[in-house]
């Protein structure tokens, strides 16, 4: 198992360059299920979740080459189960279950694992791919689905989930009808997988409002495509420089998908400013509470993969911040390694948690609980007293590229053990 040991106290300092957006990737690589002809994939994040999920189109039968940050992907699905120890690593396999449907007629998953965050129910999948035609039912160590007679429809999810939006998407994309997806995400990503699926030939709009259409074709084709820089990891980075005061640029950005987070960050008193629509220039802050709650929403609103580090952010700023995350009962439990380090922080209840700042942190002996608390507690870490430990990096590199190097090149002490 490994570990970083990060020395608390520089200023980081530099340029930045973000990858690709991970939660655009995972889906894209399960739309190349759709089809047989060559997809190719740019801007590809190299992270651990993506090796999962080529691992699994390599065991549907998929051949894959990957160069830097390109992935190719061909070839036909010579089966309809998941590897159920690769399962078992990812939440996004689930991703896998709309387009095998619609590829194969049937598909067979364990329930996906991936971090612990609270309970996230199928349940939404299964209600949206039933009125594609799917019957699904769950044992106890398996979801077994067939699609026998595929058909358009009108699906109302009862709850605004993405990757069941993007399910249903991928879906809709292979059958040759009208499906039209109510109450449907609308986030960067999911986006960025209509931009796919489009070019394979199916017909969509909508995207990027809770009401999608799509006109699927029986054949779908290849395509090339650059996946969207990672909004996350922008606001993560953000985040670190201010925690630190730091003076960083960070490149590779999009405007608009930035939108919604600086909104919030600036109302902690974070200070940034577009150089152009690519670049952002984050500025030493005189970083103040004035937000007073910040609660997470489905997109514009403020992203729950932010919460962890804007709780760490809230303790560096003057007064207190109400910080609310309703979708995950588990997200907050790691304050308690950030309350170690010295935080003044109150759990309310699993949802809710108080930060009164500003407080110095000291360095402790910690260990990465998730992909977005561990994250978290590099930046706690860097803005610490002294040197700290963090095990369980392995979670950490799930979704965020090489941190390691590229928190250096900003002035960070930090090495992996």
């Amino acid at each position: 198992m490994a570990k970083f040991i990060i020395t608390g106290g520089n200023k980081l300092t530099g340029d930045y360059f973000i990858s690709g957006n991970k939660n655009a990737a995972l889906p894209i690589l399960a739309a190349t299920v759709l089809t047989d002809e060559e997809c190719t994939i740019r801007n590809v994040p190299n992270i651990t979740d993506v090796e999962t999920m080529l691992a699994l189109l390599a065991d549907l039968g998929k051949s894959i080459v990957r160069d830097g940050d390109s992935v190719c992907i061909e070839g036909a699905v010579v089966k309809s189960n998941l590897e159920n120890e690769l399962v078992q690593k990812l939440r996004a396999s689930i991703l896998f279950l709309g387009p095998l449907l619609a590829r194969t007629g049937e598909a067979t998953l364990s329930p996906p694992g991936g971090c612990v965050i609270g309970r996230r129910a199928v349940g939404t999948h299964f209600d949206a791919l039933a009125t594609l035609g799917a019957n699904i039912i769950g044992t106890e160590d398996n979801y077994e689905a067939t699609l026998l007679h595929p058909r358009g429809g009108q699906i109302f999810l009862d709850e605004v989930s993405v990757t069941a939006t993007e399910n249903a998407m991928m879906c809709a994309a292979a059958i040759p009808a009208e499906t039209i997806i109510e109450n449907a995400a609308c986030e960067p990503h999911v986006i960025d997988l209509a931009n796919v699926l489009q070019k394979m030939g199916a017909m969509i709009a909508g995207e990027g409002t809770n009401l999608i259409f799509v006109h699927g074709q029986k054949k779908l084709g290849g395509f090339e495509h650059r996946i969207v820089p990672d909004n996350i990891e922008a606001g993560t980075m953000i985040i670190a420089s201010a925690c630190t005061q730091g003076h960083i640029f960070i490149h590779d950005v999009r405007r608009a998908h930035l939108r919604p987070i600086l909104l919030y960050l600036e109302r902690m008193g974070v200070q940034a400013e577009f150089r152009d629509d690519a670049t952002l220039e984050v500025f030493p802050s005189n970083l103040t509470a004035s937000a007073k709650k910040i609660q997470t929403r489905p997109w514009p609103g403020f992203p729950t993969d932010l919460m962890s580090p804007l709780i760490v952010l809230a303790t560096q700023a003057q007064g207190m911040t109400l910080c609310h995350d309703w979708m995950y009962e588990s997200r907050m439990f790691f304050v308690d390694k950030l309350i170690i380090m010295g935080a003044n922080i109150t759990q309310c209840d699993p949802h809710r948690v108080l930060v009164i700042g500003p407080t110095k942190l000291r360095a402790q002996k910690l260990s990465s609980p998730d992909i977005r608390a561990g994250i978290a507690l590099v930046i706690a870490a860097l803005a610490a007293d002294g040197a700290s430990s963090i095990d369980n990096v392995e979670l950490i590199d799930r979704g965020y590229e090489d941190v390691v190097a590229r928190l250096q090149k900003l002035g960070a002490e930090i090495e992996r053990q």
